[in-house]
Protein backbone atom coordinates (compact mmCIF):
# COMPACT_ATOMS: atom_id res chain seq x y z
CA UNK A 1 0.00 0.00 0.00
CA UNK A 2 1.12 3.91 -0.60
CA UNK A 3 2.03 5.73 1.82
CA UNK A 4 2.82 8.60 -0.46
CA UNK A 5 -0.72 10.00 -2.59
CA UNK A 6 -0.57 9.81 -5.93
CA UNK A 7 3.06 8.36 -6.13
CA UNK A 8 3.00 4.87 -8.12
CA UNK A 9 5.59 2.23 -6.14
CA UNK A 10 8.31 0.48 -7.61
CA UNK A 11 6.97 -2.35 -9.81
CA UNK A 12 8.82 -5.73 -9.55
CA UNK A 13 10.20 -7.72 -12.55
CA UNK A 14 7.82 -9.45 -14.78
CA UNK A 15 7.84 -10.30 -18.34
CA UNK A 16 9.72 -7.83 -20.54
CA UNK A 17 6.75 -6.71 -23.03
CA UNK A 18 3.65 -7.48 -22.23
CA UNK A 19 2.77 -7.49 -26.19
CA UNK A 20 4.82 -10.37 -26.71
CA UNK A 21 3.03 -11.88 -23.83
CA UNK A 22 -0.48 -11.21 -25.73
CA UNK A 23 0.73 -12.82 -28.59
CA UNK A 24 1.88 -15.67 -26.76
CA UNK A 25 -0.91 -16.31 -25.06
CA UNK A 26 -2.72 -16.54 -28.22
CA UNK A 27 -0.41 -18.81 -30.20
CA UNK A 28 -0.09 -21.55 -27.49
CA UNK A 29 -2.84 -24.43 -27.59
CA UNK A 30 -4.59 -24.99 -24.52
CA UNK A 31 -4.02 -27.94 -22.01
CA UNK A 32 -5.81 -31.25 -23.69
CA UNK A 33 -6.52 -34.00 -21.15
CA UNK A 34 -4.53 -36.78 -22.12
CA UNK A 35 -6.19 -40.40 -21.83
CA UNK A 36 -4.04 -43.16 -20.11
CA UNK A 37 -1.45 -44.76 -22.60
CA UNK A 38 -2.76 -47.99 -24.50
CA UNK A 39 -1.11 -51.22 -23.59
CA UNK A 40 0.73 -51.42 -27.13
CA UNK A 41 1.51 -47.71 -26.95
CA UNK A 42 5.23 -46.83 -26.29
CA UNK A 43 7.21 -43.99 -25.87
CA UNK A 44 8.79 -42.91 -28.70
CA UNK A 45 10.85 -40.33 -27.48
CA UNK A 46 14.90 -41.44 -27.68
CA UNK A 47 16.87 -40.61 -24.45
CA UNK A 48 13.87 -39.33 -23.11
CA UNK A 49 15.08 -38.64 -19.31
CA UNK A 50 18.42 -37.31 -20.61
CA UNK A 51 20.03 -39.85 -18.37
CA UNK A 52 22.63 -40.19 -21.82
CA UNK A 53 23.18 -36.56 -21.59
CA UNK A 54 21.66 -34.29 -24.52
CA UNK A 55 21.64 -37.17 -27.22
CA UNK A 56 19.38 -37.09 -29.47
CA UNK A 57 18.73 -33.64 -28.40
CA UNK A 58 19.29 -30.14 -29.77
CA UNK A 59 19.63 -27.05 -27.85
CA UNK A 60 19.81 -23.49 -29.39
CA UNK A 61 22.15 -21.26 -28.61
CA UNK A 62 24.04 -23.69 -26.03
CA UNK A 63 21.29 -22.92 -24.38
CA UNK A 64 21.14 -26.96 -22.51
CA UNK A 65 22.81 -28.53 -20.41
CA UNK A 66 22.34 -31.51 -18.05
CA UNK A 67 21.81 -31.32 -14.53
CA UNK A 68 21.99 -33.97 -10.93
CA UNK A 69 19.85 -32.00 -9.68
CA UNK A 70 16.50 -31.12 -9.74
CA UNK A 71 15.19 -34.20 -11.28
CA UNK A 72 12.06 -36.13 -11.61
CA UNK A 73 13.35 -39.47 -12.66
CA UNK A 74 16.20 -41.25 -12.74
CA UNK A 75 19.34 -39.36 -12.04
CA UNK A 76 19.72 -36.63 -14.76
CA UNK A 77 17.31 -33.65 -16.32
CA UNK A 78 17.81 -30.95 -18.60
CA UNK A 79 18.56 -27.90 -17.74
CA UNK A 80 17.80 -24.67 -20.51
CA UNK A 81 18.61 -21.16 -20.09
CA UNK A 82 17.34 -18.52 -21.64
CA UNK A 83 18.71 -15.33 -22.73
CA UNK A 84 17.04 -12.02 -23.87
CA UNK A 85 17.63 -12.82 -27.55
CA UNK A 86 17.30 -16.95 -27.18
CA UNK A 87 14.42 -18.73 -25.86
CA UNK A 88 16.42 -21.91 -25.00
CA UNK A 89 14.69 -24.36 -27.22
CA UNK A 90 15.82 -28.39 -27.18
CA UNK A 91 14.17 -30.49 -29.40
CA UNK A 92 14.29 -33.97 -30.92
CA UNK A 93 13.04 -35.56 -34.09
CA UNK A 94 10.93 -38.39 -33.14
CA UNK A 95 9.77 -41.55 -35.90
CA UNK A 96 5.97 -42.11 -35.91
CA UNK A 97 3.34 -43.75 -37.91
CA UNK A 98 0.87 -42.20 -40.27
CA UNK A 99 -2.58 -41.75 -39.11
CA UNK A 100 -2.29 -42.06 -35.31
CA UNK A 101 -2.99 -40.47 -31.84
CA UNK A 102 -0.31 -40.17 -29.73
CA UNK A 103 -0.19 -38.38 -25.85
CA UNK A 104 3.24 -35.84 -25.61
CA UNK A 105 4.02 -35.22 -21.93
CA UNK A 106 7.27 -34.06 -19.85
CA UNK A 107 7.74 -32.73 -16.69
CA UNK A 108 9.12 -29.26 -15.96
CA UNK A 109 10.74 -26.82 -13.04
CA UNK A 110 11.50 -23.67 -13.21
CA UNK A 111 10.91 -20.68 -15.30
CA UNK A 112 7.95 -20.43 -17.87
CA UNK A 113 8.24 -23.78 -19.72
CA UNK A 114 6.68 -24.75 -23.04
CA UNK A 115 6.46 -28.02 -25.13
CA UNK A 116 4.76 -28.63 -28.24
CA UNK A 117 5.69 -30.46 -31.43
CA UNK A 118 5.77 -29.58 -35.05
CA UNK A 119 5.58 -31.42 -38.35
CA UNK A 120 2.26 -33.27 -37.75
CA UNK A 121 0.90 -33.05 -40.98
CA UNK A 122 -2.55 -32.04 -39.13
CA UNK A 123 -2.44 -29.14 -36.62
CA UNK A 124 0.84 -28.59 -34.54
CA UNK A 125 -0.06 -28.39 -30.78
CA UNK A 126 1.94 -27.02 -27.68
CA UNK A 127 1.03 -26.49 -24.31
CA UNK A 128 2.51 -24.42 -21.71
CA UNK A 129 3.32 -23.08 -17.53
CA UNK A 130 4.24 -20.53 -15.48
CA UNK A 131 7.26 -21.05 -13.17
CA UNK A 132 7.24 -23.20 -11.35
CA UNK A 133 9.25 -24.06 -7.75
CA UNK A 134 8.09 -28.02 -7.84
CA UNK A 135 7.84 -30.52 -11.25
CA UNK A 136 4.81 -30.36 -12.82
CA UNK A 137 3.46 -32.38 -16.02
CA UNK A 138 2.67 -30.61 -19.01
CA UNK A 139 0.49 -32.51 -21.35
CA UNK A 140 -1.48 -32.60 -24.55
CA UNK A 141 -2.52 -35.12 -27.93
CA UNK A 142 -1.78 -34.55 -31.62
CA UNK A 143 -2.55 -36.85 -34.60
CA UNK A 144 -0.48 -37.41 -37.34
CA UNK A 145 -1.22 -36.84 -41.04
CA UNK A 146 -1.57 -39.18 -43.78
CA UNK A 147 2.20 -39.11 -44.60
CA UNK A 148 3.74 -38.02 -41.68
CA UNK A 149 6.68 -40.64 -40.04
CA UNK A 150 8.24 -38.27 -38.18
CA UNK A 151 7.55 -35.48 -35.46
CA UNK A 152 9.78 -32.30 -34.17
CA UNK A 153 9.38 -32.30 -30.08
CA UNK A 154 10.33 -29.41 -28.56
CA UNK A 155 10.36 -27.42 -25.20
CA UNK A 156 11.35 -23.69 -24.28
CA UNK A 157 11.68 -21.36 -21.86
CA UNK A 158 10.89 -17.46 -22.28
CA UNK A 159 13.41 -14.66 -23.25
CA UNK A 160 15.22 -13.34 -20.66
CA UNK A 161 13.41 -15.19 -17.83
CA UNK A 162 14.62 -17.94 -15.43
CA UNK A 163 16.33 -21.43 -16.52
CA UNK A 164 13.99 -24.09 -16.89
CA UNK A 165 14.07 -27.76 -16.48
CA UNK A 166 12.17 -31.01 -18.16
CA UNK A 167 12.53 -34.04 -17.54
CA UNK A 168 10.66 -37.53 -18.38
CA UNK A 169 9.73 -36.22 -21.73
CA UNK A 170 7.20 -38.64 -23.61
CA UNK A 171 5.22 -39.44 -26.95
CA UNK A 172 3.22 -42.13 -26.43
CA UNK A 173 1.59 -43.92 -28.76
CA UNK A 174 2.01 -46.51 -32.11
CA UNK A 175 5.46 -47.40 -32.10
CA UNK A 176 6.85 -45.58 -34.68
CA UNK A 177 10.70 -47.79 -35.52
CA UNK A 178 12.85 -45.09 -34.07
CA UNK A 179 13.03 -47.18 -31.04
CA UNK A 180 12.34 -45.55 -27.66
CA UNK A 181 11.93 -46.00 -24.20
CA UNK A 182 9.11 -48.94 -23.18
CA UNK A 183 5.43 -47.76 -21.91
CA UNK A 184 4.78 -46.98 -18.65
CA UNK A 185 3.23 -49.28 -16.32
CA UNK A 186 0.27 -48.66 -14.00
CA UNK A 187 2.01 -48.58 -10.25
CA UNK A 188 1.27 -50.38 -7.03
CA UNK A 189 -1.03 -49.05 -4.51
CA UNK A 190 1.00 -46.65 -1.89
CA UNK A 191 1.65 -48.30 1.18
CA UNK A 192 2.66 -46.21 4.68
CA UNK A 193 -0.32 -43.82 4.74
CA UNK A 194 -0.43 -42.18 8.08
CA UNK A 195 -2.25 -39.04 9.71
CA UNK A 196 0.41 -36.17 10.96
CA UNK A 197 -1.42 -33.74 12.05
CA UNK A 198 -5.17 -32.57 12.78
CA UNK A 199 -6.64 -28.91 13.20
CA UNK A 200 -10.44 -28.33 14.34
CA UNK A 201 -10.96 -28.11 9.92
CA UNK A 202 -7.95 -29.83 8.23
CA UNK A 203 -6.01 -33.72 8.42
CA UNK A 204 -2.85 -33.95 6.87
CA UNK A 205 -1.41 -36.71 5.49
CA UNK A 206 1.44 -38.49 4.37
CA UNK A 207 2.72 -42.10 2.78
CA UNK A 208 5.39 -43.69 0.43
CA UNK A 209 6.43 -43.17 -2.41
CA UNK A 210 5.27 -45.53 -4.88
CA UNK A 211 7.74 -46.43 -8.19
CA UNK A 212 6.58 -45.30 -11.41
CA UNK A 213 4.23 -42.89 -10.25
CA UNK A 214 4.12 -39.42 -11.45
CA UNK A 215 1.22 -38.12 -9.29
CA UNK A 216 -1.49 -39.44 -6.49
CA UNK A 217 -5.16 -39.27 -5.52
CA UNK A 218 -6.46 -38.53 -2.48
CA UNK A 219 -9.76 -40.22 -1.36
CA UNK A 220 -11.73 -39.15 1.81
CA UNK A 221 -14.80 -41.19 2.46
CA UNK A 222 -14.38 -42.66 -1.04
CA UNK A 223 -14.59 -39.97 -2.95
CA UNK A 224 -11.53 -38.26 -4.51
CA UNK A 225 -11.14 -34.78 -3.21
CA UNK A 226 -7.76 -33.83 -4.77
CA UNK A 227 -4.43 -34.69 -6.38
CA UNK A 228 -1.04 -34.25 -5.58
CA UNK A 229 2.72 -34.96 -7.56
CA UNK A 230 4.49 -35.10 -3.59
CA UNK A 231 3.70 -37.57 -0.86
CA UNK A 232 1.97 -35.51 1.37
CA UNK A 233 -1.24 -33.87 1.62
CA UNK A 234 -3.66 -31.38 3.64
CA UNK A 235 -7.48 -31.84 3.61
CA UNK A 236 -8.77 -28.82 4.32
CA UNK A 237 -12.60 -27.28 4.93
CA UNK A 238 -13.61 -30.27 7.57
CA UNK A 239 -15.98 -29.80 10.04
CA UNK A 240 -14.67 -30.02 13.80
CA UNK A 241 -14.69 -32.98 16.07
CA UNK A 242 -15.63 -34.94 13.10
CA UNK A 243 -13.94 -38.62 11.78
CA UNK A 244 -12.97 -39.13 8.50
CA UNK A 245 -11.61 -41.92 6.29
CA UNK A 246 -8.77 -41.93 3.85
CA UNK A 247 -7.14 -43.56 1.42
CA UNK A 248 -4.49 -42.71 -1.75
CA UNK A 249 -3.72 -43.95 -5.18
CA UNK A 250 -0.79 -43.47 -7.08
CA UNK A 251 -0.79 -42.37 -10.99
CA UNK A 252 1.05 -41.59 -13.93
CA UNK A 253 0.16 -42.24 -18.10
CA UNK A 254 -1.05 -46.16 -17.80
CA UNK A 255 -3.79 -45.11 -15.57
CA UNK A 256 -4.41 -45.08 -11.31
CA UNK A 257 -3.52 -48.36 -8.72
CA UNK A 258 -5.42 -49.85 -5.99
CA UNK A 259 -6.37 -47.30 -3.11
CA UNK A 260 -4.35 -47.95 -0.14
CA UNK A 261 -5.52 -49.41 3.22
CA UNK A 262 -7.65 -47.03 4.82
CA UNK A 263 -6.91 -44.54 7.86
CA UNK A 264 -9.19 -42.84 9.79
CA UNK A 265 -8.74 -38.86 10.86
CA UNK A 266 -10.30 -36.76 13.23
CA UNK A 267 -10.66 -33.26 13.13
CA UNK A 268 -10.12 -31.36 17.00
CA UNK A 269 -12.98 -29.29 18.63
CA UNK A 270 -12.94 -25.42 17.99
CA UNK A 271 -14.35 -23.03 15.93
CA UNK A 272 -14.52 -25.41 12.28
CA UNK A 273 -11.30 -23.24 11.07
CA UNK A 274 -10.85 -20.59 8.27
CA UNK A 275 -9.91 -18.13 11.11
CA UNK A 276 -13.01 -15.92 10.61
CA UNK A 277 -14.71 -16.07 14.32
CA UNK A 278 -17.61 -13.93 14.04
CA UNK A 279 -17.00 -12.47 10.59
CA UNK A 280 -20.14 -12.02 8.16
CA UNK A 281 -20.21 -14.31 5.12
CA UNK A 282 -19.53 -11.07 3.16
CA UNK A 283 -16.79 -8.97 4.39
CA UNK A 284 -15.25 -5.11 3.57
CA UNK A 285 -11.65 -4.59 4.36
CA UNK A 286 -10.09 -1.04 5.13
CA UNK A 287 -7.07 0.10 5.88
CA UNK A 288 -6.46 2.57 8.37
CA UNK A 289 -3.80 4.88 8.12
CA UNK A 290 -1.43 5.47 11.03
CA UNK A 291 0.04 8.27 9.12
CA UNK A 292 -0.78 11.65 7.49
CA UNK A 293 0.22 11.73 3.62
CA UNK A 294 -2.71 14.20 2.50
CA UNK A 295 -5.76 11.84 3.60
CA UNK A 296 -8.24 12.66 6.06
CA UNK A 297 -6.99 11.98 9.59
CA UNK A 298 -8.88 9.64 11.27
CA UNK A 299 -9.24 8.72 14.53
CA UNK A 300 -10.36 4.79 15.01
CA UNK A 301 -13.67 5.48 16.02
CA UNK A 302 -13.75 7.38 12.64
CA UNK A 303 -13.76 4.27 10.54
CA UNK A 304 -17.48 4.19 9.44
CA UNK A 305 -19.84 1.36 10.58
CA UNK A 306 -19.46 -0.08 6.91
CA UNK A 307 -16.07 -1.53 7.54
CA UNK A 308 -15.78 -5.11 8.91
CA UNK A 309 -12.17 -5.47 9.10
CA UNK A 310 -10.00 -3.16 9.96
CA UNK A 311 -6.15 -3.13 9.16
CA UNK A 312 -4.02 -0.64 11.28
CA UNK A 313 -1.11 0.46 8.84
CA UNK A 314 1.53 -0.58 9.49
CA UNK A 315 3.47 -2.63 11.61
CA UNK A 316 7.50 -2.11 10.87
CA UNK A 317 10.67 -4.07 11.14
CA UNK A 318 12.91 -3.92 13.85
CA UNK A 319 16.57 -4.64 14.42
CA UNK A 320 15.59 -8.26 15.65
CA UNK A 321 15.31 -10.44 12.47
CA UNK A 322 11.67 -11.23 11.38
CA UNK A 323 9.94 -8.92 14.92
CA UNK A 324 7.61 -6.20 13.81
CA UNK A 325 6.40 -3.35 16.35
CA UNK A 326 4.02 -0.70 16.13
CA UNK A 327 4.18 2.60 16.85
CA UNK A 328 0.95 5.21 17.26
CA UNK A 329 1.87 8.16 15.43
CA UNK A 330 0.01 10.39 18.14
CA UNK A 331 1.82 13.86 16.72
CA UNK A 332 0.91 13.20 12.92
CA UNK A 333 -2.46 12.14 14.14
CA UNK A 334 -3.82 15.38 15.88
CA UNK A 335 -2.42 14.37 19.27
CA UNK A 336 -4.43 10.85 19.36
CA UNK A 337 -3.22 8.82 22.46
CA UNK A 338 -2.29 5.48 22.92
CA UNK A 339 -5.41 5.02 25.08
CA UNK A 340 -7.60 6.78 23.08
CA UNK A 341 -6.85 4.17 20.69
CA UNK A 342 -6.67 0.81 22.37
CA UNK A 343 -10.46 2.24 23.47
CA UNK A 344 -11.22 2.37 20.57
CA UNK A 345 -10.12 -0.73 19.57
CA UNK A 346 -12.24 -2.28 22.26
CA UNK A 347 -15.23 -0.33 20.54
CA UNK A 348 -15.02 -1.28 17.47
CA UNK A 349 -14.78 -5.17 18.38
CA UNK A 350 -17.93 -4.73 20.53
CA UNK A 351 -19.55 -3.81 17.54
CA UNK A 352 -19.17 -6.61 15.65
CA UNK A 353 -15.49 -5.81 13.76
CA UNK A 354 -12.17 -6.86 13.65
CA UNK A 355 -9.74 -4.99 13.80
CA UNK A 356 -5.76 -6.32 12.77
CA UNK A 357 -1.96 -4.77 12.62
CA UNK A 358 -1.17 -5.18 8.72
CA UNK A 359 2.62 -6.14 8.23
CA UNK A 360 4.62 -4.27 5.55
CA UNK A 361 3.30 -1.93 3.19
CA UNK A 362 5.02 -0.22 0.24
CA UNK A 363 7.76 0.75 2.31
CA UNK A 364 8.01 -2.58 4.84
CA UNK A 365 11.25 -4.46 4.73
CA UNK A 366 9.91 -7.14 7.38
CA UNK A 367 11.70 -10.35 5.85
CA UNK A 368 11.18 -14.08 7.43
CA UNK A 369 13.44 -16.22 5.79
CA UNK A 370 14.77 -18.55 8.44
CA UNK A 371 13.07 -20.72 11.79
CA UNK A 372 14.73 -18.02 13.88
CA UNK A 373 12.77 -14.95 12.24
CA UNK A 374 9.80 -16.97 11.65
CA UNK A 375 9.32 -17.16 15.66
CA UNK A 376 10.31 -13.98 15.89
CA UNK A 377 7.75 -12.92 13.90
CA UNK A 378 5.20 -14.82 15.94
CA UNK A 379 6.09 -13.99 18.80
CA UNK A 380 6.25 -10.42 18.25
CA UNK A 381 2.67 -10.01 16.36
CA UNK A 382 0.90 -12.16 19.49
CA UNK A 383 2.89 -9.45 21.52
CA UNK A 384 1.19 -6.61 19.60
CA UNK A 385 -2.23 -8.73 19.87
CA UNK A 386 -1.64 -8.71 23.63
CA UNK A 387 -1.23 -5.28 24.12
CA UNK A 388 -3.40 -3.54 22.07
CA UNK A 389 -6.07 -5.87 21.10
CA UNK A 390 -5.40 -6.58 17.75
CA UNK A 391 -7.54 -9.58 16.18
CA UNK A 392 -4.83 -10.78 13.81
CA UNK A 393 -2.12 -9.86 11.40
CA UNK A 394 -2.43 -8.75 7.57
CA UNK A 395 0.59 -9.44 5.60
CA UNK A 396 1.23 -7.16 3.26
CA UNK A 397 5.11 -7.39 2.46
CA UNK A 398 5.44 -5.65 -0.90
CA UNK A 399 9.16 -6.93 -1.67
CA UNK A 400 8.18 -10.85 -1.94
CA UNK A 401 7.61 -13.17 1.24
CA UNK A 402 9.31 -17.20 1.55
CA UNK A 403 6.48 -19.56 1.50
CA UNK A 404 8.33 -21.78 3.86
CA UNK A 405 9.25 -20.11 6.67
CA UNK A 406 6.03 -17.11 6.86
CA UNK A 407 3.93 -20.59 6.73
CA UNK A 408 5.95 -21.48 9.46
CA UNK A 409 5.80 -18.44 11.24
CA UNK A 410 1.57 -17.80 10.27
CA UNK A 411 0.96 -22.05 11.98
CA UNK A 412 3.23 -20.51 15.39
CA UNK A 413 1.14 -17.78 15.63
CA UNK A 414 -1.80 -19.45 15.35
CA UNK A 415 -0.82 -22.02 18.10
CA UNK A 416 -0.47 -19.37 19.88
CA UNK A 417 -3.57 -16.80 19.26
CA UNK A 418 -5.96 -19.95 18.79
CA UNK A 419 -9.04 -20.26 15.94
CA UNK A 420 -10.54 -16.65 16.46
CA UNK A 421 -7.32 -15.82 14.58
CA UNK A 422 -7.98 -13.37 11.79
CA UNK A 423 -5.39 -13.83 8.68
CA UNK A 424 -5.76 -11.44 5.98
CA UNK A 425 -3.20 -10.88 2.63
CA UNK A 426 -2.88 -8.33 0.36
CA UNK A 427 -0.46 -9.01 -2.02
CA UNK A 428 0.21 -7.68 -5.96
CA UNK A 429 -1.11 -8.73 -8.97
CA UNK A 430 2.22 -10.41 -9.98
CA UNK A 431 2.09 -12.67 -6.49
CA UNK A 432 -0.82 -14.38 -7.43
CA UNK A 433 -0.56 -15.18 -11.49
CA UNK A 434 1.00 -18.53 -10.43
CA UNK A 435 0.12 -20.65 -7.82
CA UNK A 436 4.36 -21.05 -7.39
CA UNK A 437 5.24 -17.49 -6.48
CA UNK A 438 5.47 -17.58 -2.75
CA UNK A 439 2.86 -15.58 -1.76
CA UNK A 440 0.19 -17.94 -3.49
CA UNK A 441 2.13 -21.05 -1.80
CA UNK A 442 1.75 -19.24 1.48
CA UNK A 443 -2.50 -18.91 1.05
CA UNK A 444 -2.50 -22.86 0.02
CA UNK A 445 -0.41 -23.13 3.17
CA UNK A 446 -2.79 -21.72 5.63
CA UNK A 447 -5.51 -22.18 3.94
CA UNK A 448 -7.70 -23.95 6.75
CA UNK A 449 -6.69 -20.57 8.95
CA UNK A 450 -6.47 -18.30 6.65
CA UNK A 451 -9.49 -15.66 6.83
CA UNK A 452 -9.45 -14.01 2.99
CA UNK A 453 -6.69 -12.48 0.74
CA UNK A 454 -7.72 -9.04 -0.84
CA UNK A 455 -5.29 -8.55 -3.80
CA UNK A 456 -4.12 -5.27 -5.02
CA UNK A 457 -6.10 -4.77 -8.31
CA UNK A 458 -4.25 -2.03 -9.19
CA UNK A 459 -0.86 -0.01 -9.60
CA UNK A 460 -0.32 -3.19 -11.98
CA UNK A 461 -0.57 -2.26 -15.51
CA UNK A 462 -1.75 -5.44 -17.56
CA UNK A 463 -2.23 -9.10 -16.45
CA UNK A 464 -3.10 -12.45 -17.19
CA UNK A 465 -6.69 -13.98 -16.40
CA UNK A 466 -7.28 -17.32 -15.83
CA UNK A 467 -8.19 -17.56 -19.56
CA UNK A 468 -4.66 -16.64 -21.04
CA UNK A 469 -5.64 -13.68 -22.42
CA UNK A 470 -4.27 -10.13 -21.30
CA UNK A 471 -6.32 -7.36 -19.25
CA UNK A 472 -5.63 -4.04 -18.36
CA UNK A 473 -6.28 -2.40 -14.97
CA UNK A 474 -9.34 -0.44 -14.44
CA UNK A 475 -11.88 -2.42 -16.26
CA UNK A 476 -14.42 -5.02 -14.70
CA UNK A 477 -12.51 -7.89 -16.55
CA UNK A 478 -9.07 -6.87 -14.81
CA UNK A 479 -11.32 -7.12 -11.64
CA UNK A 480 -12.75 -10.91 -12.14
CA UNK A 481 -10.34 -12.68 -14.71
CA UNK A 482 -7.73 -12.39 -12.00
CA UNK A 483 -10.08 -12.95 -9.11
CA UNK A 484 -10.28 -16.33 -11.47
CA UNK A 485 -7.61 -17.50 -10.66
CA UNK A 486 -7.39 -17.29 -7.09
CA UNK A 487 -10.32 -18.91 -7.23
CA UNK A 488 -9.84 -21.67 -9.30
CA UNK A 489 -6.08 -22.00 -8.41
CA UNK A 490 -7.39 -23.43 -4.71
CA UNK A 491 -8.61 -21.02 -2.52
CA UNK A 492 -12.06 -21.42 -0.93
CA UNK A 493 -14.57 -18.70 -2.99
CA UNK A 494 -14.73 -16.76 0.88
CA UNK A 495 -10.60 -16.57 1.20
CA UNK A 496 -11.22 -14.15 -2.13
CA UNK A 497 -12.01 -10.43 -1.50
CA UNK A 498 -11.38 -7.29 -4.48
CA UNK A 499 -8.88 -5.21 -3.45
CA UNK A 500 -9.69 -1.64 -4.53
CA UNK A 501 -8.34 1.91 -4.28
CA UNK A 502 -10.88 4.46 -2.43
CA UNK A 503 -9.79 7.19 -5.05
CA UNK A 504 -7.96 8.48 -7.81
CA UNK A 505 -5.51 10.12 -5.44
CA UNK A 506 -4.61 6.50 -3.25
CA UNK A 507 -2.94 4.81 -6.42
CA UNK A 508 -0.91 5.19 -9.00
CA UNK A 509 -3.66 3.81 -11.40
CA UNK A 510 -5.93 0.87 -11.32
CA UNK A 511 -8.94 2.94 -9.95
CA UNK A 512 -12.27 2.06 -10.76
CA UNK A 513 -15.41 3.42 -9.43
CA UNK A 514 -17.37 1.73 -6.71
CA UNK A 515 -20.04 0.88 -9.47
CA UNK A 516 -17.64 -1.03 -11.25
CA UNK A 517 -16.60 -2.95 -7.85
CA UNK A 518 -20.01 -3.71 -7.30
CA UNK A 519 -20.32 -4.83 -10.92
CA UNK A 520 -17.32 -7.18 -10.41
CA UNK A 521 -18.81 -8.37 -7.30
CA UNK A 522 -22.02 -9.42 -9.32
CA UNK A 523 -20.25 -11.26 -12.23
CA UNK A 524 -18.30 -13.09 -9.67
CA UNK A 525 -21.21 -14.12 -7.59
CA UNK A 526 -24.32 -13.94 -9.62
CA UNK A 527 -23.25 -13.92 -13.03
CA UNK A 528 -24.44 -10.57 -14.07
CA UNK A 529 -22.59 -7.21 -14.18
CA UNK A 530 -19.48 -9.59 -16.64
CA UNK A 531 -17.37 -7.79 -19.32
CA UNK A 532 -16.19 -9.27 -21.93
CA UNK A 533 -14.90 -12.09 -19.42
CA UNK A 534 -17.24 -14.50 -18.29
CA UNK A 535 -16.32 -16.98 -15.13
CA UNK A 536 -17.04 -20.65 -16.27
CA UNK A 537 -19.40 -20.85 -12.81
CA UNK A 538 -20.46 -18.66 -9.97
CA UNK A 539 -18.73 -18.40 -6.30
CA UNK A 540 -21.45 -17.19 -4.02
CA UNK A 541 -19.34 -17.56 -1.00
CA UNK A 542 -16.90 -15.01 -2.29
CA UNK A 543 -15.65 -13.00 0.36
CA UNK A 544 -15.78 -9.44 -0.53
CA UNK A 545 -14.14 -6.14 -1.26
CA UNK A 546 -10.82 -4.32 0.22
CA UNK A 547 -9.91 -0.76 -0.21
CA UNK A 548 -7.09 1.55 0.69
CA UNK A 549 -7.72 3.17 2.62
CA UNK A 550 -10.24 4.40 4.82
CA UNK A 551 -8.76 7.74 4.93
CA UNK A 552 -9.27 8.11 1.51
CA UNK A 553 -12.43 6.71 1.22
CA UNK A 554 -12.99 9.52 4.22
CA UNK A 555 -11.54 12.29 1.86
CA UNK A 556 -13.90 11.80 -0.79
CA UNK A 557 -16.88 11.93 1.54
CA UNK A 558 -16.54 8.13 2.09
CA UNK A 559 -17.99 7.26 -1.48
CA UNK A 560 -16.43 4.23 -1.56
CA UNK A 561 -17.89 2.68 1.54
CA UNK A 562 -21.06 4.34 1.12
CA UNK A 563 -21.55 2.28 -2.10
CA UNK A 564 -19.39 -0.88 -2.01
CA UNK A 565 -20.51 -1.27 2.00
CA UNK A 566 -24.06 -2.17 1.42
CA UNK A 567 -23.72 -3.98 -1.91
CA UNK A 568 -21.33 -6.09 -0.12
CA UNK A 569 -23.69 -6.97 2.94
CA UNK A 570 -26.61 -7.80 0.17
CA UNK A 571 -24.70 -10.47 -1.82
CA UNK A 572 -26.26 -14.04 -1.70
Amino acid sequence: MDRAPGIPRPRRRRLAAWSAATALALSVAGLAAAGPAAAADVNNVRNAGFESGLTGWTCTAGSGTTVSSPVHGGATALKATPSSQDNAKCSQSVAVKPNSTYTLGAWVQGGYAYLGVTGTGTTDVSTWTPDSSSWKQLSTTFTTGASTTSVTVYTHGWYGQAAYYADDVSVLGPDGGGGGDPAPTVPAAPAGLSVTGTTSSSVSLSWSAVSGATGYNVYRNGTKITAVTGTSATVTGLSAATSYTFQVTATNAAGESAKSATVTGTTSSGSGGGGGGTLPKHAVTGYWQNFNNGATVQKLSDVPSAYDIIAVAFADATSTPGAVSFTLDSAGLGGYTVDQFKADVKAKQAAGKKVIISVGGEKGTVSVNDAASAANFANSVYSLMQTYGFDGVDIDLENGLNATYMTQALRALSAKAGPSLIITMAPQTIDMQSTSNGYFQTALNIKDILTVVNMQYYNSGSMLGCDGKVYSQGTVDFLTALACIQLEGGLSPSQVGLGLPASTRAAGGGYVSPTVVNNALDCLTKGTGCGTFKPSRTYPDLRGAMTWSTNWDATSGNAWSNVVGPHVDAMP
